[in-house]
């Protein structure tokens, strides 16, 4: 038994296992950007649903659509911050 594998060669090559497990580290921290995004994603489209949702529209087609855009200019900007934020998150 060497001294510097104290469990007998049990695992195979330290050097090789120490690798593997540096890889394993990395794929887990990517999947947890990927989850983190896919959330802040999500709630960025829940956000603008909810806040559309709660517009009580009146009037004609065009008043309408004025009131959807006046909310979408209000909505939206939070929104993309989430998302452009998610994306960073990803990308590092």
């Amino acid at each position: 038994m060497s001294s510097e594998d104290p469990f007998g060669g049990l695992f195979g090559d330290p050097d090789e296992l120490r690798r593997r497990m540096a890889e394993f580290a990395e794929q887990m921290q990517g999947a947890q950007k990927v989850a983190w995004a896919d959330n802040a994603i999500k709630l960025a489209v829940d956000m603008t649903v909810a806040g559309l949702q709660r517009l009580n529209l009146q009037g004609n087609a065009e008043q309408q659509a004025n009131d959807l855009l006046q909310a979408m200019r209000v909505v939206f900007p939070e929104a993309v911050i989430l998302v452009r934020e998610a994306r960073e998150g990803f990308g590092t």
